[in-house]
């Protein structure tokens, strides 16, 4: 998938500073569905958020992998991000995603549990 292509307002709007939200699927089907920082590379077409290997979204993840919604909202602006998510432990990619974090947000506190939940994106959906 190209986001290249989304334009310039979409491009904006993954960068200014706000919250999101993850969903992933509970064993049985329900929605766990949690706020995040996420950041975007449009390039690539790779969202990243960056949490602790214990928490309950790394778990749901797991090893193999899960299909997962992103999405951030601002007023009547808003984007979905849907995609295949895996979890990164590599020391170089737990890094480079919190550069990516330091430049939306702030810089994450330490967390040397820290991983790095990638998702692959391949479905757009939204209004901005």
């Amino acid at each position: 998938m190209n986001l290249v292509e989304q334009g310039a307002a979409f491009a904006a709007f993954w960068q200014e500073r706000h919250l999101c939200t993850l969903s992933t699927a509970r064993p049985g089907g329900p929605p766990h569905v949690v706020p995040v920082g996420a950041t975007l590379d449009l390039e690539t077409a790779t969202a990243r958020v960056i949490t602790s290997g214990s928490s309950y979204k790394a778990r749901l993840i797991g090893a193999s992998g899960a299909l997962v919604a992103l999405c951030q909202v601002d007023g009547r602006r808003w984007s979905t991000l849907e995609g295949w998510a895996v979890v990164r432990t590599s020391p170089e990619l737990v890094a480079d995603a919190e550069r990516r974090y330091t430049a939306r947000y702030k810089p994450p506190r330490p967390n040397p549990a820290r991983v790095v939940v990638e998702i692959r994106v391949t479905r757009v959906l939204g209004n901005v």
